[in-house]
């Protein structure tokens, strides 16, 4: 969830309200959370984990 406090947007836990930090421009805030769903659903899929080790490999 995104929250805008004394003229920062700010990336709050729904659940816990915990602040996972704070940002000047809304598209910096969005790009966050969108960060933060993609590692929390990353937990549950095992292919997705062999996608990035496969991706991380090439890179280097």
């Amino acid at each position: 969830m995104i929250k805008k406090i004394k003229g920062k947007y700010v990336v709050l836990s729904e659940k816990t309200g915990r602040k996972f930090g704070k940002y000047g421009m809304k598209k910096e805030a969005e790009k966050r959370l969108r960060q933060i769903e993609f590692f929390k659903h990353l937990k549950g899929s095992a292919s997705l984990k062999r996608k990035l080790r496969k991706k991380s490999r090439i890179k280097r």
